[in-house]
């Protein structure tokens, strides 16, 4: 390296991103992906004792995968090559196996190549690394924003260890802003900003895992906020919205307005009006509430509130709920609204919920009646000896199935819990039973 080098790459580094200069240099200064990265956990130990084998980093933006390469670059005292997919060509390859070749045999040393967004590289490419990657010449780190099982080759995959990194909770994205603002050193700390709670929960919130997007918006509002009155930058809720394009909508997940939310959109399905609870799913998808919270919601309400008016709706709400859990946004928002939409538009019986709830209280409240002689199996040892199922009658025996005899114990005889409405299907289901029973 020249000066001209070394001071090109000196200016690069202070010059560059507030998410590029912010990232760690040491596994210990890395937040979240506890669940990999955890004292106790193998990825953990197998950086610190320099022994990695191939492995595929597997998570959305700004989780930390090429953080977390860096991170073994500088740990390793293997020689460290990288490739970026999107640029990176045969001749780049060839260049990086030829020298771990060469590093392997005349010295000893192992190579480790990362591939950044290794999805793009196509299978051709893909297959050029095998031979290198299967005998050891270099220890492949892929990381890839997509499936790896759909976007990177069998051969390769077989050879590698798969390592998912989640998007990063909002108690690690508050911990990155505040570390952003105060270090001296890598972040804004020289500027002297100050950030209020509010914004901070804005920003941490609302990042959505994301830690680049919310450095990236904390180092633009502190580069452009004036100074008030008393020389100090203060990033307040009014400059995060700003910076981060996007309004903060009044909805404490904890708080009562979460509540008053939540109520009015299962009472909006409850009460037909589809435009309503779309309206409500709206408002909590962008004020980041849980996916997977509405999906129960809409689950409940499905079988609450519709019930067998249109049983359909609680078919629907629960695949909505594995959809979305597959999905993630923004795609889930789709999933949900066609939930919503149907769950609010289908014919609305509450009987199933009546039913379970009185039958629920009538065995809290009640002695435990034994149930009837004919209706005890008969099958277990010695049962039938002591006359269990005497005098039962095989419904498929009868016409329409049906024969009648008593179900319920002695003392709960004619005891209706389940009413059905003439609502929708419901209404079939109850001519039904009149129809049969006479």
């Amino acid at each position: 390296m020249d000066l001209f080098d070394y001071m090109r790459e000196n200016t690069q580094e202070k010059q560059s991103p507030l998410a590029s200069r912010m990232r760690p240099s040491s596994l210990d200064e890395i937040v979240g992906q506890k669940h990999i990265l955890g004292k106790d956990k193998m990825l953990y130990r197998a950086i610190a004792a320099d022994k990695l084998s191939s492995v595929i980093f597997y998570g959305p933006p700004g989780t930390g995968k090429t953080t977390l390469a860096r991170v073994i670059a500088n740990t390793t005292s293997a020689d460290f090559r990288q490739l970026n997919a999107t640029v990176a060509g045969k001749k780049d390859m060839e260049e990086v196996t030829a020298g771990a070749r060469a590093n392997l045999g005349m010295y000893g040393r192992k190579t480790i190549l990362f591939v950044d967004e290794i999805h793009r590289f196509n299978k051709s490419q893909q297959d050029y690394l095998l031979p290198f990657v299967e005998d050891g010449t270099v220890i492949l780190i892929g990381a890839t924003t997509e499936n790896p099982y759909f976007e990177v080759n069998g051969a390769l995959l077989s050879r590698s260890i798969i390592f998912e990194l989640k998007a990063l909770e909002q108690q690690d994205i508050r911990e990155l802003v505040l570390r952003a603002v105060q270090d001296k050193e890598k972040g804004m700390g020289s500027f002297g900003a100050e950030i209020t709670d509010e914004a901070l929960e804005f920003l941490s919130d609302t990042a959505n895992g994301d830690a680049r997007n919310a450095l990236n918006a904390i180092e633009l509002g502190i580069l452009t906020t004036p100074r008030d009155e008393n020389g100090r930058i203060c990033i307040t809720l009014e400059v995060a919205q700003e910076c981060i394009q996007r309004r903060a909508v009044r909805y404490d997940k904890s708080g009562d307005n979460h509540y008053d939310t939540i109520s009015a959109f299962i009472k909006s399905m409850r009460g037909s009006d589809p435009d309503a609870a779309v309206y409500y799913l709206a408002r909590m998808l962008y004020a980041g509430e849980d996916i997977k919270f509405i999906a129960r919601r809409i689950m409940i309400c499905a079988s609450e509130d519709v019930g067998n008016a249109d049983p359909q709706a609680l078919v629907v709400a629960v695949a909505a709920a594995q959809a979305v859990e597959r999905l993630g946004m923004p795609e889930a928002q789709i999933v949900l609204s066609q939930a919503v939409s149907y769950v609010a538009a289908a014919p609305k019986s509450n009987a199933a919920c009546v039913a379970a709830l009185e039958a629920m209280e009538a065995v809290e409240s009640d002695r435990t009646a034994p149930i009837p002689v004919h209706l005890q199996d008969a099958h277990y040892k010695g049962a039938a000896k002591l006359g269990h199922g005497l005098g039962y009658k095989y419904a498929h025996d009868y016409p329409n199935h049906y024969v009648k005899q008593q179900y319920l114990p002695d003392g709960y005889e004619g005891r209706k819990f389940y009413r059905p409405t003439n609502n929708g299907y419901e209404k079939k289901m109850k001519e039904y039973l009149e129809k049969i029973k006479g």
